[in-house]
C-alpha cells in the first residue's frame, strides 16, 4: 500500500494519503485547512541506526561550523538536520511547522496565548 506524501501550497503543512494499490486514482486535499492545492513530496524511508549511533553523528563538532545562534535560520537549518538524524520519531508537522515559523519569523503563540519574545 503506498503512501504518498504532500505539503500544501496553502498552510504549507505535511499531509499524506494512503492508496490501496499504486496507479490507483485519489483526491488530493490537505487534512489541515481543505486546500487542494499541494506538491508531491518525496516520500522518507526508514533506514535502521542504534541510538549511539544517532548520537555520535549529533555530537560531530563539523555540525557546528555554520551555526549561528543569533540568525533564526542558521537555527532553523540546524534543526532541520536534527530533526533528520532523529528521524521519524522525532520530526513531525508540529516541528517543520515551527521550523517554518523560524525561518519566516512569523510569531507563535504558547499554550498561554502569549506571542513568542520576538513579536514583543
Amino acid at each position: 500500500m503506498p503512501i504518498y506524501e504532500f505539503r500544501c501550497r496553502k498552510c504549507r503543512r505535511r499531509f499524506s494519503i494512503l492508496t490501496l494499490r499504486v496507479g490507483e486514482s485519489y483526491e488530493v486535499r490537505c487534512e489541515h485547512c481543505g486546500s487542494t492545492e499541494a506538491e508531491r513530496l518525496l516520500s522518507r524511508f526508514a533506514m535502521p541506526k542504534s541510538e549511539e549511533a544517532r548520537m555520535e553523528a549529533l555530537s560531530d563538532p563539523s555540525r557546528f561550523g555554520d551555526l549561528d545562534e543569533n540568525d533564526p535560520k542558521s537555527l532553523a537549518r540546524w534543526m532541520r538536520s536534527v530533526g533528520k538524524e532523529m528521524g521519524e520519531e522525532f520530526s513531525g508537522d508540529d516541528f517543520e511547522e515551527m521550523i517554518d515559523e523560524l525561518e519566516t519569523g512569523e510569531a507563535r503563540e504558547n499554550e498561554d496565548g502569549d506571542r513568542s519574545a520576538d513579536e514583543e
